[in-house]
Protein backbone atom coordinates (compact mmCIF):
# COMPACT_ATOMS: atom_id res chain seq x y z
CA UNK A 1 0.00 0.00 0.00
CA UNK A 2 2.75 2.16 0.56
CA UNK A 3 4.38 1.80 -2.48
CA UNK A 4 1.42 2.20 -4.42
CA UNK A 5 0.82 5.81 -2.69
CA UNK A 6 4.34 6.47 -3.54
CA UNK A 7 3.67 6.01 -6.97
CA UNK A 8 0.96 8.18 -7.50
CA UNK A 9 2.69 10.79 -5.30
CA UNK A 10 5.19 10.54 -7.87
CA UNK A 11 2.90 10.99 -10.75
CA UNK A 12 1.27 13.94 -9.36
CA UNK A 13 4.57 15.69 -8.68
CA UNK A 14 5.66 14.42 -11.97
CA UNK A 15 2.67 15.80 -13.45
CA UNK A 16 2.28 19.11 -11.83
CA UNK A 17 5.85 20.46 -10.71
CA UNK A 18 7.75 20.45 -13.53
CA UNK A 19 9.53 17.28 -13.84
CA UNK A 20 10.42 16.26 -17.64
CA UNK A 21 8.34 13.60 -17.90
CA UNK A 22 4.36 14.05 -18.53
CA UNK A 23 2.42 11.00 -17.33
CA UNK A 24 -1.67 12.59 -17.65
CA UNK A 25 -0.47 15.36 -19.91
CA UNK A 26 -3.56 17.93 -20.99
CA UNK A 27 -5.63 17.51 -23.77
CA UNK A 28 -5.03 21.25 -24.95
CA UNK A 29 -2.97 23.68 -23.61
CA UNK A 30 -3.58 27.75 -24.06
CA UNK A 31 -0.23 29.94 -23.57
CA UNK A 32 1.03 33.16 -24.35
CA UNK A 33 -2.37 34.42 -23.56
CA UNK A 34 -3.73 37.54 -21.80
CA UNK A 35 -5.79 35.52 -19.35
CA UNK A 36 -8.73 37.33 -17.09
CA UNK A 37 -9.37 34.00 -14.83
CA UNK A 38 -12.29 35.65 -12.30
CA UNK A 39 -10.80 33.68 -9.59
CA UNK A 40 -9.54 35.48 -7.33
CA UNK A 41 -6.82 32.87 -6.24
CA UNK A 42 -5.45 33.89 -9.31
CA UNK A 43 -6.85 36.70 -11.39
CA UNK A 44 -5.01 36.71 -14.05
CA UNK A 45 -2.47 33.81 -16.07
CA UNK A 46 -0.31 33.30 -19.18
CA UNK A 47 -1.21 30.03 -20.30
CA UNK A 48 -3.79 27.23 -18.91
CA UNK A 49 -4.37 23.75 -19.32
CA UNK A 50 -7.39 21.34 -20.28
CA UNK A 51 -7.72 17.74 -19.64
CA UNK A 52 -11.38 16.18 -20.16
CA UNK A 53 -13.62 18.91 -21.09
CA UNK A 54 -12.08 21.09 -17.81
CA UNK A 55 -10.06 23.25 -16.66
CA UNK A 56 -6.54 21.45 -15.22
CA UNK A 57 -4.89 24.34 -14.39
CA UNK A 58 -3.80 28.11 -15.23
CA UNK A 59 -0.18 30.07 -14.59
CA UNK A 60 2.63 31.21 -15.86
CA UNK A 61 4.17 29.83 -19.25
CA UNK A 62 6.83 28.04 -17.67
CA UNK A 63 4.22 26.15 -14.98
CA UNK A 64 1.87 25.06 -17.62
CA UNK A 65 4.49 23.66 -19.88
CA UNK A 66 4.87 21.13 -17.88
CA UNK A 67 1.36 19.74 -18.61
CA UNK A 68 2.08 19.70 -22.23
CA UNK A 69 2.57 16.11 -23.90
CA UNK A 70 2.84 14.75 -27.70
CA UNK A 71 -0.82 14.03 -27.93
CA UNK A 72 -1.16 18.29 -26.17
CA UNK A 73 -3.49 20.58 -28.89
CA UNK A 74 -0.70 23.75 -27.89
CA UNK A 75 -2.82 26.76 -29.07
CA UNK A 76 -0.31 29.87 -29.27
CA UNK A 77 -2.32 33.08 -28.30
CA UNK A 78 -0.38 35.83 -29.17
CA UNK A 79 -1.22 38.00 -26.44
CA UNK A 80 -4.74 37.90 -26.70
CA UNK A 81 -7.57 38.12 -24.43
CA UNK A 82 -9.22 35.31 -22.92
CA UNK A 83 -12.13 34.62 -20.43
CA UNK A 84 -14.66 32.50 -19.60
CA UNK A 85 -17.43 31.72 -22.20
CA UNK A 86 -20.27 34.67 -22.32
CA UNK A 87 -23.21 33.51 -20.55
CA UNK A 88 -26.83 35.03 -22.72
CA UNK A 89 -28.89 35.26 -19.57
CA UNK A 90 -31.79 36.07 -21.72
CA UNK A 91 -32.45 35.17 -25.05
CA UNK A 92 -35.05 33.00 -27.01
CA UNK A 93 -33.32 30.21 -28.30
CA UNK A 94 -35.57 29.27 -30.88
CA UNK A 95 -36.09 32.41 -31.63
CA UNK A 96 -32.70 33.76 -32.41
CA UNK A 97 -32.67 30.18 -35.22
CA UNK A 98 -35.93 31.71 -36.24
CA UNK A 99 -34.80 35.11 -37.37
CA UNK A 100 -32.46 33.39 -39.66
CA UNK A 101 -35.44 32.02 -41.94
CA UNK A 102 -37.69 35.15 -41.96
CA UNK A 103 -37.01 39.09 -42.34
CA UNK A 104 -34.87 40.76 -40.14
CA UNK A 105 -36.31 43.90 -40.61
CA UNK A 106 -34.25 45.10 -37.14
CA UNK A 107 -32.00 47.34 -39.61
CA UNK A 108 -35.16 49.17 -41.24
CA UNK A 109 -35.13 53.23 -41.01
CA UNK A 110 -38.59 53.75 -42.17
CA UNK A 111 -41.46 51.68 -42.89
CA UNK A 112 -41.40 52.33 -46.40
CA UNK A 113 -38.16 50.03 -45.89
CA UNK A 114 -40.09 47.43 -43.91
CA UNK A 115 -43.26 47.35 -46.96
CA UNK A 116 -40.38 46.96 -49.25
CA UNK A 117 -38.95 44.14 -47.72
CA UNK A 118 -42.31 42.61 -47.39
CA UNK A 119 -43.21 43.03 -50.61
CA UNK A 120 -40.18 41.74 -52.16
CA UNK A 121 -40.85 38.68 -49.96
CA UNK A 122 -44.28 37.98 -51.20
CA UNK A 123 -43.29 38.75 -55.19
CA UNK A 124 -40.75 35.20 -54.31
CA UNK A 125 -43.80 33.31 -52.50
CA UNK A 126 -46.54 31.91 -53.62
CA UNK A 127 -50.38 33.64 -52.85
CA UNK A 128 -51.42 32.39 -49.76
CA UNK A 129 -48.37 32.22 -48.22
CA UNK A 130 -47.56 33.91 -44.69
CA UNK A 131 -44.70 36.88 -44.81
CA UNK A 132 -43.46 36.66 -41.41
CA UNK A 133 -40.90 39.25 -40.40
CA UNK A 134 -39.59 40.85 -36.62
CA UNK A 135 -37.72 43.82 -35.54
CA UNK A 136 -39.85 47.15 -37.12
CA UNK A 137 -39.92 49.93 -34.04
CA UNK A 138 -41.83 53.00 -34.85
CA UNK A 139 -39.64 55.21 -32.53
CA UNK A 140 -36.57 54.69 -34.92
CA UNK A 141 -38.54 55.21 -38.25
CA UNK A 142 -37.56 58.34 -39.83
CA UNK A 143 -39.71 59.61 -41.24
CA UNK A 144 -42.65 59.17 -38.81
CA UNK A 145 -45.09 56.88 -40.77
CA UNK A 146 -47.96 58.87 -42.53
CA UNK A 147 -50.82 58.15 -41.80
CA UNK A 148 -50.34 56.83 -38.02
CA UNK A 149 -52.01 56.39 -34.99
CA UNK A 150 -49.81 56.90 -31.83
CA UNK A 151 -46.90 56.65 -34.44
CA UNK A 152 -47.61 53.20 -35.58
CA UNK A 153 -48.29 52.56 -38.95
CA UNK A 154 -51.28 52.24 -40.49
CA UNK A 155 -51.99 49.03 -42.81
CA UNK A 156 -53.11 50.65 -45.92
CA UNK A 157 -49.97 50.91 -47.64
CA UNK A 158 -48.57 47.66 -46.87
CA UNK A 159 -52.01 46.05 -47.71
CA UNK A 160 -51.50 47.68 -51.05
CA UNK A 161 -48.26 46.20 -51.70
CA UNK A 162 -49.34 42.64 -50.24
CA UNK A 163 -53.17 41.83 -51.39
CA UNK A 164 -52.23 38.35 -51.57
CA UNK A 165 -50.26 37.10 -48.99
CA UNK A 166 -51.24 37.37 -45.13
CA UNK A 167 -48.32 39.35 -43.82
CA UNK A 168 -47.93 39.43 -39.81
CA UNK A 169 -44.37 41.23 -38.97
CA UNK A 170 -43.84 41.28 -35.35
CA UNK A 171 -42.17 44.44 -33.09
CA UNK A 172 -38.61 44.53 -32.19
CA UNK A 173 -40.00 44.12 -28.82
CA UNK A 174 -41.88 40.71 -29.24
CA UNK A 175 -44.82 42.54 -27.96
CA UNK A 176 -47.10 43.61 -30.73
CA UNK A 177 -47.24 42.69 -34.41
CA UNK A 178 -48.30 44.65 -37.70
CA UNK A 179 -50.79 42.79 -40.04
CA UNK A 180 -51.70 43.48 -43.62
CA UNK A 181 -55.76 43.32 -44.50
CA UNK A 182 -55.05 39.77 -45.54
CA UNK A 183 -54.31 38.73 -42.62
CA UNK A 184 -56.90 40.50 -40.47
CA UNK A 185 -59.19 39.00 -42.69
CA UNK A 186 -58.24 35.48 -42.05
CA UNK A 187 -58.15 36.49 -38.38
CA UNK A 188 -61.80 37.92 -39.11
CA UNK A 189 -61.14 41.47 -37.79
CA UNK A 190 -64.25 43.54 -37.81
CA UNK A 191 -64.95 46.98 -36.58
CA UNK A 192 -66.63 45.51 -33.35
CA UNK A 193 -63.81 42.98 -32.51
CA UNK A 194 -63.13 43.17 -28.82
CA UNK A 195 -59.56 43.70 -26.81
CA UNK A 196 -58.86 41.08 -25.23
CA UNK A 197 -57.65 40.70 -21.45
CA UNK A 198 -54.38 42.38 -21.54
CA UNK A 199 -53.85 43.76 -25.47
CA UNK A 200 -55.13 45.89 -27.23
CA UNK A 201 -56.09 46.41 -31.07
CA UNK A 202 -54.73 49.65 -32.26
CA UNK A 203 -57.83 51.68 -33.91
CA UNK A 204 -58.31 54.80 -35.89
CA UNK A 205 -60.52 57.25 -34.92
CA UNK A 206 -63.59 56.05 -36.56
CA UNK A 207 -62.14 52.54 -34.73
CA UNK A 208 -61.23 50.85 -37.56
CA UNK A 209 -58.03 48.35 -36.34
CA UNK A 210 -55.41 50.09 -38.26
CA UNK A 211 -53.20 46.64 -38.31
CA UNK A 212 -51.04 47.16 -34.94
CA UNK A 213 -51.93 44.69 -31.91
CA UNK A 214 -50.14 44.65 -28.81
CA UNK A 215 -49.70 42.19 -25.97
CA UNK A 216 -52.10 39.67 -25.68
CA UNK A 217 -53.92 40.77 -29.23
CA UNK A 218 -51.60 39.92 -30.67
CA UNK A 219 -52.82 36.58 -30.46
CA UNK A 220 -55.77 37.12 -32.54
CA UNK A 221 -53.26 37.29 -35.86
CA UNK A 222 -51.06 34.87 -34.05
CA UNK A 223 -53.07 31.94 -33.92
CA UNK A 224 -54.35 31.65 -37.30
CA UNK A 225 -50.49 32.07 -38.26
CA UNK A 226 -50.21 28.67 -36.16
CA UNK A 227 -53.17 26.87 -37.09
CA UNK A 228 -51.41 27.49 -40.91
CA UNK A 229 -48.11 25.85 -39.76
CA UNK A 230 -50.07 22.87 -38.23
CA UNK A 231 -50.95 22.28 -41.67
CA UNK A 232 -47.53 20.89 -42.12
CA UNK A 233 -46.20 17.11 -41.28
CA UNK A 234 -45.30 16.48 -38.17
CA UNK A 235 -41.72 15.33 -39.86
CA UNK A 236 -41.38 19.25 -41.47
CA UNK A 237 -42.57 20.64 -37.90
CA UNK A 238 -39.46 18.67 -36.39
CA UNK A 239 -37.31 19.78 -38.86
CA UNK A 240 -37.84 23.05 -38.70
CA UNK A 241 -37.74 23.16 -35.31
CA UNK A 242 -33.67 21.10 -35.23
CA UNK A 243 -32.86 23.63 -38.07
CA UNK A 244 -33.72 26.88 -35.72
CA UNK A 245 -31.73 25.28 -33.03
CA UNK A 246 -28.81 24.34 -35.63
CA UNK A 247 -28.49 28.24 -36.99
CA UNK A 248 -29.06 29.54 -33.43
CA UNK A 249 -26.06 27.28 -31.88
CA UNK A 250 -23.98 28.67 -34.67
CA UNK A 251 -25.07 32.12 -33.70
CA UNK A 252 -24.29 31.73 -30.39
CA UNK A 253 -20.28 30.22 -30.82
CA UNK A 254 -19.79 32.90 -33.44
CA UNK A 255 -20.32 35.52 -30.79
CA UNK A 256 -18.38 33.16 -28.26
CA UNK A 257 -21.20 32.48 -26.16
CA UNK A 258 -21.09 28.74 -24.28
CA UNK A 259 -24.27 29.15 -22.30
CA UNK A 260 -27.13 30.15 -23.32
CA UNK A 261 -30.14 30.79 -20.77
CA UNK A 262 -33.87 30.23 -22.90
CA UNK A 263 -36.57 32.26 -22.00
CA UNK A 264 -39.30 30.08 -22.58
CA UNK A 265 -40.11 27.07 -24.42
CA UNK A 266 -43.14 24.35 -23.88
CA UNK A 267 -43.09 21.01 -23.21
CA UNK A 268 -42.64 19.98 -26.61
CA UNK A 269 -39.71 21.56 -27.54
CA UNK A 270 -37.98 20.70 -24.04
CA UNK A 271 -38.65 16.97 -25.08
CA UNK A 272 -36.83 18.02 -28.78
CA UNK A 273 -34.12 19.32 -26.80
CA UNK A 274 -33.66 16.17 -24.53
CA UNK A 275 -33.82 14.10 -28.17
CA UNK A 276 -30.79 16.52 -29.49
CA UNK A 277 -28.55 16.47 -26.19
CA UNK A 278 -28.95 12.70 -26.06
CA UNK A 279 -27.16 12.32 -29.10
CA UNK A 280 -24.58 15.63 -28.69
CA UNK A 281 -26.13 17.46 -31.20
CA UNK A 282 -26.65 20.68 -28.91
CA UNK A 283 -23.32 22.40 -28.72
CA UNK A 284 -24.00 25.54 -26.42
CA UNK A 285 -25.05 24.32 -22.96
CA UNK A 286 -28.64 25.47 -22.63
CA UNK A 287 -30.41 26.16 -19.52
CA UNK A 288 -34.26 26.57 -20.34
CA UNK A 289 -37.00 27.76 -18.58
CA UNK A 290 -40.21 26.39 -19.28
CA UNK A 291 -43.33 28.73 -20.60
CA UNK A 292 -46.01 26.60 -21.25
CA UNK A 293 -49.95 26.79 -19.99
CA UNK A 294 -50.33 26.56 -15.84
CA UNK A 295 -52.38 23.59 -16.23
CA UNK A 296 -49.62 22.19 -18.76
CA UNK A 297 -47.42 22.94 -15.69
CA UNK A 298 -50.06 21.39 -13.48
CA UNK A 299 -49.98 17.87 -15.43
CA UNK A 300 -45.71 18.18 -16.10
CA UNK A 301 -43.55 20.12 -14.02
CA UNK A 302 -43.09 17.62 -11.72
CA UNK A 303 -41.91 15.40 -13.88
CA UNK A 304 -39.70 18.02 -16.09
CA UNK A 305 -36.59 18.99 -13.55
CA UNK A 306 -33.25 18.36 -14.74
CA UNK A 307 -30.12 19.61 -13.79
CA UNK A 308 -26.94 18.80 -15.61
CA UNK A 309 -28.84 16.33 -18.58
CA UNK A 310 -26.60 15.20 -21.46
CA UNK A 311 -23.39 15.84 -20.48
CA UNK A 312 -24.43 19.32 -18.57
CA UNK A 313 -25.87 20.59 -21.41
CA UNK A 314 -29.01 21.17 -20.26
CA UNK A 315 -31.05 22.24 -17.11
CA UNK A 316 -34.48 22.81 -16.84
CA UNK A 317 -35.44 23.99 -13.44
CA UNK A 318 -37.17 27.46 -13.90
CA UNK A 319 -40.83 28.70 -15.20
CA UNK A 320 -41.17 31.92 -16.90
CA UNK A 321 -43.76 34.18 -16.44
CA UNK A 322 -45.05 37.67 -17.62
CA UNK A 323 -46.46 40.31 -15.33
CA UNK A 324 -46.61 43.24 -18.34
CA UNK A 325 -45.67 44.04 -21.76
CA UNK A 326 -43.22 46.60 -23.17
CA UNK A 327 -41.78 50.09 -23.04
CA UNK A 328 -41.85 50.50 -26.80
CA UNK A 329 -45.78 49.34 -27.20
CA UNK A 330 -46.64 51.44 -23.67
CA UNK A 331 -48.07 47.82 -22.66
CA UNK A 332 -44.84 48.11 -19.88
CA UNK A 333 -46.96 48.82 -16.43
CA UNK A 334 -46.64 51.90 -14.67
CA UNK A 335 -47.21 53.05 -11.59
CA UNK A 336 -47.97 56.29 -12.88
CA UNK A 337 -49.27 56.73 -16.88
CA UNK A 338 -47.03 57.57 -19.61
CA UNK A 339 -45.99 60.82 -19.86
CA UNK A 340 -47.13 60.80 -24.02
CA UNK A 341 -50.70 59.25 -23.75
CA UNK A 342 -51.93 60.19 -20.63
CA UNK A 343 -54.51 57.72 -20.23
CA UNK A 344 -52.73 54.66 -20.55
CA UNK A 345 -50.66 52.78 -17.23
CA UNK A 346 -49.38 50.22 -19.86
CA UNK A 347 -50.95 46.17 -19.10
CA UNK A 348 -50.97 43.74 -16.71
CA UNK A 349 -50.69 40.35 -19.30
CA UNK A 350 -51.39 38.20 -16.63
CA UNK A 351 -53.82 38.15 -13.46
CA UNK A 352 -52.06 38.36 -10.57
CA UNK A 353 -54.40 35.49 -9.13
CA UNK A 354 -52.31 33.27 -12.05
CA UNK A 355 -49.07 34.44 -11.20
CA UNK A 356 -49.67 33.78 -7.87
CA UNK A 357 -50.49 29.93 -8.36
CA UNK A 358 -48.13 29.17 -10.55
CA UNK A 359 -45.38 31.35 -8.22
CA UNK A 360 -46.55 28.40 -5.25
CA UNK A 361 -46.45 25.80 -8.18
CA UNK A 362 -42.81 26.62 -8.72
CA UNK A 363 -41.84 26.72 -4.89
CA UNK A 364 -43.73 23.20 -4.18
CA UNK A 365 -41.17 21.60 -6.83
CA UNK A 366 -38.35 23.50 -6.28
CA UNK A 367 -38.62 25.39 -9.59
CA UNK A 368 -36.86 28.91 -10.08
CA UNK A 369 -39.45 31.86 -11.04
CA UNK A 370 -38.65 34.04 -14.07
CA UNK A 371 -40.90 36.49 -14.45
CA UNK A 372 -40.95 39.25 -16.96
CA UNK A 373 -41.41 42.73 -15.89
CA UNK A 374 -40.52 46.05 -17.18
CA UNK A 375 -42.41 48.78 -15.72
CA UNK A 376 -42.32 49.68 -12.34
CA UNK A 377 -45.79 48.52 -11.45
CA UNK A 378 -44.91 45.63 -13.24
CA UNK A 379 -41.74 45.08 -10.76
CA UNK A 380 -43.77 45.76 -7.25
CA UNK A 381 -46.20 43.13 -8.10
CA UNK A 382 -43.75 40.38 -8.90
CA UNK A 383 -41.55 41.48 -5.52
CA UNK A 384 -44.84 41.34 -3.85
CA UNK A 385 -45.90 38.25 -4.84
CA UNK A 386 -42.14 36.89 -4.40
CA UNK A 387 -42.07 38.22 -0.83
CA UNK A 388 -45.70 36.69 0.10
CA UNK A 389 -45.04 33.40 -1.45
CA UNK A 390 -40.81 32.68 -0.89
CA UNK A 391 -41.12 34.28 2.80
CA UNK A 392 -37.54 35.11 2.32
CA UNK A 393 -35.76 32.38 1.19
CA UNK A 394 -33.18 33.44 -0.99
CA UNK A 395 -31.51 30.55 -1.87
CA UNK A 396 -34.47 30.12 -4.66
CA UNK A 397 -32.38 32.75 -6.17
CA UNK A 398 -35.81 33.89 -8.12
CA UNK A 399 -35.63 36.45 -10.70
CA UNK A 400 -37.29 39.53 -12.72
CA UNK A 401 -36.31 39.83 -16.37
CA UNK A 402 -35.92 42.94 -17.23
CA UNK A 403 -36.08 44.75 -14.19
CA UNK A 404 -36.32 48.22 -16.70
CA UNK A 405 -38.02 50.65 -14.85
CA UNK A 406 -38.53 50.66 -11.16
CA UNK A 407 -39.36 52.66 -8.31
CA UNK A 408 -37.00 54.44 -5.88
CA UNK A 409 -38.42 52.33 -3.09
CA UNK A 410 -38.70 48.71 -4.67
CA UNK A 411 -34.22 49.45 -5.89
CA UNK A 412 -33.31 47.73 -2.73
CA UNK A 413 -35.97 44.62 -2.40
CA UNK A 414 -33.75 42.89 -4.89
CA UNK A 415 -31.06 42.69 -2.41
CA UNK A 416 -33.33 42.27 0.49
CA UNK A 417 -35.42 39.71 -0.88
CA UNK A 418 -32.49 38.01 -3.19
CA UNK A 419 -33.78 38.28 -6.37
CA UNK A 420 -31.98 38.05 -9.14
CA UNK A 421 -31.87 41.28 -11.77
CA UNK A 422 -31.91 39.37 -15.17
CA UNK A 423 -31.29 42.67 -17.34
CA UNK A 424 -30.13 43.30 -21.05
CA UNK A 425 -27.66 46.19 -21.51
CA UNK A 426 -28.15 46.41 -24.76
CA UNK A 427 -31.70 47.36 -24.18
CA UNK A 428 -30.79 50.81 -22.60
CA UNK A 429 -29.16 52.28 -25.61
CA UNK A 430 -31.56 50.71 -27.86
CA UNK A 431 -34.67 52.37 -25.68
CA UNK A 432 -33.03 55.38 -24.32
CA UNK A 433 -34.26 57.81 -27.72
CA UNK A 434 -38.21 57.36 -26.45
CA UNK A 435 -37.66 56.27 -22.56
CA UNK A 436 -37.81 59.95 -21.86
CA UNK A 437 -40.46 60.51 -23.96
CA UNK A 438 -42.41 57.72 -22.20
CA UNK A 439 -42.16 58.16 -18.64
CA UNK A 440 -40.45 61.57 -18.42
CA UNK A 441 -36.83 62.48 -17.49
CA UNK A 442 -37.63 62.63 -13.66
CA UNK A 443 -38.89 58.77 -13.36
CA UNK A 444 -36.14 57.85 -15.98
CA UNK A 445 -33.24 59.17 -14.31
CA UNK A 446 -34.66 57.32 -11.15
CA UNK A 447 -35.36 53.99 -12.02
CA UNK A 448 -34.93 53.51 -15.50
CA UNK A 449 -31.27 50.12 -15.78
CA UNK A 450 -30.36 51.60 -12.99
CA UNK A 451 -27.56 49.04 -12.72
CA UNK A 452 -25.48 50.79 -10.14
CA UNK A 453 -28.00 51.77 -7.78
CA UNK A 454 -28.56 47.89 -8.20
CA UNK A 455 -25.16 46.44 -7.26
CA UNK A 456 -24.72 49.21 -4.52
CA UNK A 457 -27.57 47.63 -2.75
CA UNK A 458 -26.09 44.34 -3.02
CA UNK A 459 -28.36 42.85 -5.85
CA UNK A 460 -26.93 40.54 -8.26
CA UNK A 461 -27.46 41.51 -12.27
CA UNK A 462 -26.58 38.73 -15.00
CA UNK A 463 -26.84 39.78 -18.68
CA UNK A 464 -28.06 39.35 -21.73
CA UNK A 465 -29.72 40.81 -25.24
CA UNK A 466 -33.58 39.29 -25.47
CA UNK A 467 -32.14 37.99 -28.92
CA UNK A 468 -33.68 38.08 -31.35
CA UNK A 469 -35.38 41.49 -29.98
CA UNK A 470 -31.93 42.67 -29.79
CA UNK A 471 -28.47 41.37 -31.63
CA UNK A 472 -27.13 38.34 -29.63
CA UNK A 473 -23.46 40.00 -29.77
CA UNK A 474 -22.33 40.11 -25.92
CA UNK A 475 -19.83 42.64 -27.21
CA UNK A 476 -22.32 45.17 -28.37
CA UNK A 477 -23.95 44.76 -25.07
CA UNK A 478 -20.97 44.94 -23.10
CA UNK A 479 -20.13 47.84 -24.73
CA UNK A 480 -23.78 49.31 -23.86
CA UNK A 481 -23.15 47.70 -20.13
CA UNK A 482 -19.91 50.33 -19.90
CA UNK A 483 -20.63 53.50 -21.88
CA UNK A 484 -24.66 53.73 -21.92
CA UNK A 485 -23.57 55.74 -25.20
CA UNK A 486 -25.86 55.57 -28.28
CA UNK A 487 -25.03 55.38 -32.05
CA UNK A 488 -24.85 59.42 -32.19
CA UNK A 489 -22.30 59.85 -29.54
CA UNK A 490 -25.26 61.08 -26.62
CA UNK A 491 -25.11 58.82 -23.38
CA UNK A 492 -28.25 58.16 -21.52
CA UNK A 493 -27.63 58.73 -17.39
CA UNK A 494 -23.94 57.86 -17.59
CA UNK A 495 -23.54 57.24 -13.65
CA UNK A 496 -25.42 54.36 -13.74
CA UNK A 497 -23.21 52.44 -16.18
CA UNK A 498 -21.01 49.24 -14.88
CA UNK A 499 -17.54 49.47 -14.83
CA UNK A 500 -15.93 46.91 -17.23
CA UNK A 501 -15.53 44.43 -14.26
CA UNK A 502 -18.85 44.36 -13.61
CA UNK A 503 -20.07 43.76 -16.98
CA UNK A 504 -17.73 40.63 -17.49
CA UNK A 505 -19.14 39.30 -14.04
CA UNK A 506 -22.29 40.18 -15.58
CA UNK A 507 -22.15 38.04 -18.22
CA UNK A 508 -19.92 35.54 -16.78
CA UNK A 509 -19.80 34.40 -12.98
CA UNK A 510 -23.16 36.13 -12.48
CA UNK A 511 -24.77 34.01 -15.01
CA UNK A 512 -23.77 31.24 -13.44
CA UNK A 513 -24.96 31.83 -9.77
CA UNK A 514 -28.50 33.22 -11.50
CA UNK A 515 -28.58 29.43 -12.90
CA UNK A 516 -26.99 27.75 -9.92
CA UNK A 517 -24.16 26.92 -11.87
CA UNK A 518 -21.79 28.91 -10.52
CA UNK A 519 -19.88 26.22 -9.05
CA UNK A 520 -19.02 24.38 -12.87
CA UNK A 521 -18.67 27.32 -14.81
CA UNK A 522 -18.36 31.17 -14.95
CA UNK A 523 -14.45 31.28 -13.82
CA UNK A 524 -11.38 29.72 -15.07
CA UNK A 525 -10.93 27.63 -12.58
CA UNK A 526 -9.58 24.01 -12.24
CA UNK A 527 -12.35 21.54 -12.17
CA UNK A 528 -15.05 24.17 -13.90
CA UNK A 529 -15.85 23.69 -17.47
CA UNK A 530 -13.23 24.71 -20.02
CA UNK A 531 -15.73 27.15 -21.68
CA UNK A 532 -13.76 30.13 -22.88
CA UNK A 533 -13.49 32.67 -25.49
CA UNK A 534 -10.58 33.86 -27.03
CA UNK A 535 -11.36 37.85 -27.93
CA UNK A 536 -8.88 40.09 -29.94
CA UNK A 537 -8.57 43.06 -27.33
CA UNK A 538 -8.45 43.11 -23.96
CA UNK A 539 -12.23 44.17 -22.91
CA UNK A 540 -10.75 45.72 -19.38
CA UNK A 541 -7.74 47.97 -20.85
CA UNK A 542 -9.47 48.43 -24.59
CA UNK A 543 -10.59 51.95 -26.02
CA UNK A 544 -14.49 52.56 -25.66
CA UNK A 545 -14.14 52.28 -29.83
CA UNK A 546 -12.24 49.79 -29.86
CA UNK A 547 -14.07 47.07 -27.85
CA UNK A 548 -17.14 47.33 -30.67
CA UNK A 549 -13.69 46.55 -33.05
CA UNK A 550 -13.45 43.22 -30.93
CA UNK A 551 -13.59 40.30 -32.91
CA UNK A 552 -14.02 36.17 -31.32
CA UNK A 553 -10.44 34.48 -32.22
CA UNK A 554 -11.85 30.91 -31.04
CA UNK A 555 -14.69 29.80 -28.84
CA UNK A 556 -14.19 27.01 -26.79
CA UNK A 557 -16.92 25.10 -25.29
CA UNK A 558 -15.72 21.76 -22.96
CA UNK A 559 -12.18 22.03 -23.89
CA UNK A 560 -13.02 21.72 -27.82
CA UNK A 561 -12.52 24.79 -30.03
CA UNK A 562 -16.36 25.09 -32.01
CA UNK A 563 -15.73 28.36 -33.67
CA UNK A 564 -12.08 29.70 -35.04
CA UNK A 565 -11.93 32.94 -36.60
CA UNK A 566 -11.29 32.58 -40.42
Amino acid sequence: MKNILILILSVFIITTCGGKEVKNPADMVLTNGNIYTLDDSIPRAEALAIRDGKILSCGTNEEIENFVGDSTDVIDLNGKFVMPGFIESHAHFLGLGNLKQILDLRDAKNCDEVIAMAAKAADNSTPGEWIIGRGWHQEKFDPVPFPNVDGYPVHTVLSNAVPNNPVMLSHASGHAVFANARAMQLASITKTTPDPDGGTIIRDSLGEAIGVFTENAENLIRKVYDEYLLKRSPEEIRADFVWQIQLASEECLKKGITTFVDAGETFEIIDLMKELADSNKIPVRLYVMIGDSLKKMKEKLSSYKMIGYGNNYLTVRSIKQYVDGALGSRGAWMLEPYNDLPEQYGSNVTLLSELKETYKLAARNGFQMCTHAIGDRGNREVLNLYEEVVKGNKELRWRIEHAQHLSREDIPRFSKLGVIASMQGIHCTSDATFVPERIGDIRAEEGAYVWEKLIESGAVICNGTDSPVEDVDPIKCFYSSVTRKLADGTEFYLNQKMTREEAIKSYTINGAYAAFEENIKGSITPGKFADLVVLSNDLLNCTDEEILQTKVIYTIVNGKVLYKSK
